[in-house]
């Protein structure tokens, strides 16, 4: 298995641009550099104009979350119609991948939603990330797997055919994943977060969209956050709900301009061989799913071919999610600084035709919100000077804009809980007055919360700052301790 782990980093160093960088395109700096251009000239107009106008950060900011959700508005009216699904002849061999570092509190509930799966997978290994927390003793116990030498696949479990242990040394998520998916032979690959539980019909609808699909290379299923109980873990389930229905919303609209590159690691679907292709996840990068994902699109644009990326509406899982703010902050600044990273490294394919709708429309707009948390933050500052300094004259048509924008986001709240139950069924059960408060309260509360992990996202990609900083997390076991993980 070494040799074949260390044919992926060649791979990978041979068509990486991370490792080749093609020169930087006169496009992708005017396109990165009038966004920041542009927050340079409004902020400055803070201390040169008056009335709403020195506010023009924040009327920046606001237009520019405004073009989005009337463009996710306009692109998931097609949800509104329900389509039905037929079984395909024939599905793809699938193999599924659980990443695990001390994780054995969790990994009975994984694998049971995964045997109890309505169509079970051909193959499930488990990916032992140098694990010391008693992982070994539950898989020896309790699923009948005999333990592997050090870097070596196990045989299969007696109890559980379907199922192998990959015992490797800590090495970290992405190199976990690559040495799994080298010892898989299926042509689908599935990887599942150790916190994520996947719904019975999850692994089938993926295995029918691909089969569907020749060209469907990569697709992110769709995730529900689970906090654990806590005073800050329902706040921060209940605001990452929203976020995250607005946000599998927006994917499927990107997904119809084939413009799609967020794959939710947590729970994500491949065509084996191409990820083979490519050099398998890179253990450099922050975020090594939202990476593969470009890198794919990079080479199949290089080798013409035609691999398209999608969202996957009836592949459904709950995972865990951050639940106090040290927690969130740190994965925001993982996510953002990883993105920073990765727009960094494809910035030839901002702007460039060649990657049709996604070098022109989606990687600008991913251009633009690499400063969108700074204009977010100025916005804030500049308000609340205002407001401490007397200035009426600023403080009272900026408070009727944010009115206006609270009134608009109210409405494509509903909207988005009216489609999500229709896309989604009973798992999307979210009660309309909580989402009324949410949308009115977020402005002021999470979404500062947000914009200030992103912040520090750029601190993490300024100073290179490559770990990941620890993480503690308790809501799906807190959830299988109490019997209630729906």
């Amino acid at each position: 298995m070494s040799l074949v782990i260390a044919e992926l980093d060649r791979i990978r160093h041979a068509v990486s641009p991370r490792h080749s960088p093609p020169p930087t395109p006169v496009r992708a700096v005017l396109i990165h550099g009038f966004a920041t251009l542009l927050w340079v000239v409004l902020f400055a107009r803070a201390f040169g104009s008056g009335g709403v106008f020195a506010w023009s950060v924040g009327l920046a900011y606001i237009a520019y979350d405004t073009a989005l959700l009337i463009f996710v508005f306009v692109q998931t009216l097609p949800l509104m119609r329900r389509s039905g699904e037929e079984e395909p002849p024939v599905y793809p061999t699938l193999g599924v991948i659980v990443a695990a570092r001390n994780e054995a509190a969790v990994l009975p509930a994984t694998l049971a939603a995964l045997f109890a799966q309505t169509r079970p997978p051909d193959a499930i290994v488990i990916a032992d990330d140098g694990s010391d927390d008693g992982t070994a003793t539950l898989l020896t116990r309790d699923y009948g797997l005999a333990a592997p030498a050090l870097g070596e696949l196990s045989a299969p479990s007696g109890r559980y055919p379907s199922l192998r242990w990959l015992r490797l040394p800590h090495g970290g998520k992405a190199r976990a994943l690559n040495a799994a998916m080298a010892g898989l032979r299926t042509e689908m690959v599935l990887t599942v977060d150790s916190d994520t539980i996947l719904e019975q019909s999850a692994v089938a609808a993926m295995g029918r969209s691909f089969a569907d699909d020749p060209a469907l290379t990569a697709a992110t299923g769709v995730l529900f956050p689970v906090c654990a109980p806590t005073v800050s873990g329902r706040f921060f389930e209940w605001f990452q709900t929203y976020e995250y229905m607005r946000n599998f919303l927006s994917r499927y609209a990107w997904a119809r301009q084939d413009g799609l590159l967020l794959i939710s690691g947590a729970f994500a679907a491949y065509r084996r061989q191409a990820v083979l292709d490519v050099g398998g996840f890179d253990p450099d990068c922050l975020v090594e799913d939202y990476e593969l994902t470009h890198r794919l699109r990079d080479f199949a644009v290089a080798n013409g071919l035609i691999w398209r990326t999608g969202v996957i509406g009836g592949a459904r899982a709950r995972t865990d999610a951050p639940a106090s703010i040290g927690s969130f902050l740190t994965q925001r600044r993982r996510w953002f600084g990883g993105f920073l990273q990765t727009q960094f490294w494809y910035r030839h394919m901002v702007g460039n035709p060649d990657y049709g709708r996604l070098g022109t429309r989606m990687l600008p707009v991913k251009a633009f919100d690499t400063v969108q948390p700074i204009y977010g933050l100025t916005s804030i500052a500049l308000l609340a000077g205002a407001a401490v300094g007397g200035q009426s004259g600023v403080v009272a048509p900026v408070a009727g804009v944010i009115a206006a924008k609270i009134g608009l986001d109210l409405l494509f709240y509903l909207w988005s809980l009216m489609l999500y139950r229709r896309w989604l069924g009973d798992m999307a059960r979210e009660n309309i007055v909580w989402a009324i408060v949410a949308a009115l309260i977020e402005p002021f509360t999470f979404q500062v919360i947000r914009h200030s992990g992103a912040a520090l996202g750029w601190v993490s990609f300024l100073t290179g700052q490559r770990r990941w900083g620890s993480q503690v997390r308790s809501g799906i076991a807190t959830r299988i301790q109490g019997q209630n993980i729906t």
